[in-house]
């Protein structure tokens, strides 16, 4: 394998833009060379490296799991390299470091923004880029080295397609909310009062609701559903417009409160919700990783 000092920075260029163009033609009209040149750089990349970097999909081109982690590096080398020139001619910094994170759908999103608020004016300055999905599919994304990290309210099971590592963000209670009058009738008597009580639960694929189905099921509560929603920000608000009480993380309970005015009915202690960030590293490097790790286990769960 080539070492790094021989390693030629205009095949990992080459390379770059064909991986953004999707094919060999495409990229050498981009870079003003011929076919067979851009051809050849390719390959002498893949012969350095001992590493295939593409593979044939119909007329065009598709990464390999080593093309996605090149590619990134590669991104990663051309936007320190700009910074490098700034630096030299006294230039402002050309942007910050870039920091890809995959939250699931089934992710609170005023848990989401305190879990992601140390990446946003921190002292290491960052490009957040948010995508928001099926756990499944932003695993499969994490693998391809397309996200730094994966935000998700359960662990990735042992032995699934995914090599990944958990680590556990912090837990926390559930408290339940309403409109008014809903909280003054369901407060008396809590958590009995729940058994009958319309409710707005998450679908069957959060783990919340599992856990609220649990705690149920374990006091022979049957609640009302009176409706099922996949998005909780929409569960939230159906919530505060009075269709039936609603239970969020009590993590940020004052920030339920405040943003749609309702009240806490109660809170069930023994229901609790876990928060996991799932990377492909054993031990968190990204900085940005380890400064939202941190802020979570010190500040936001440190109750």
């Amino acid at each position: 394998m080539t070492p790094l000092d021989e390693l030629n920075f205009h095949h990992l260029l080459c390379f770059s833009i064909v991986a953004r163009e999707g094919s060999v033609s495409r990229g050498a009209e981009v870079l003003g060379l011929a076919q067979p040149t851009v051809s050849g750089k390719l390959r002498a990349l893949e012969e350095d490296l001992g590493e295939r970097l593409f593979r044939r999909r119909g007329r065009g081109l598709e990464l390999t799991e080593t093309g996605h982690l090149v590619r990134r590096y590669a991104e990663d080398i051309y936007a320190l390299g700009q910074e490098l020139v700034d630096a030299v001619h006294g230039r402002p910094s050309s942007g910050p470091v870039r920091f890809a994170v995959g939250v699931s759908d089934s992710l609170p999103k005023l848990t989401t923004w305190k879990l992601l608020e140390p990446a946003f004016g921190g002292p290491v300055p960052l490009r957040p880029i948010v995508r928001v999905g099926k756990t499944d599919q932003l695993l499969t994304e994490l693998s391809t080295h397309a996200l730094d990290l994966v935000l998700a309210d359960q662990p990735i099971a042992p032995g699934g397609t995914v090599r990944a590592f958990n680590h556990l963000l912090g837990e926390t209670g559930v408290t339940v909310f309403a409109v008014d009058a809903l909280a003054e009738r369901f407060r008396r008597g809590f958590p009995r009062s729940l058994d009958g009580a319309p409710f707005v639960l998450p679908t069957a694929n959060a783990a919340l609701r599992r856990s609220i189905d649990s705690w149920f099921d374990s006091r022979g509560f049957r609640p009302v559903i009176a409706a099922e929603v996949e998005d909780l920000a929409l569960l939230q608000l159906l919530g505060a417009k009075g269709i039936g009480l609603f239970a969020a993380p009590s993590v940020v309970e004052h920030s339920i409160r405040q943003q749609y005015q309702v009240r806490v009915v109660g809170r069930l202690e023994d229901v609790r919700e876990r928060f996991y960030a799932i990377s492909i590293d054993k031990k968190l490097k990204h900085p940005a990783v380890v400064a939202l790790s941190q802020a979570a286990r010190t500040r936001l769960f440190a109750e």
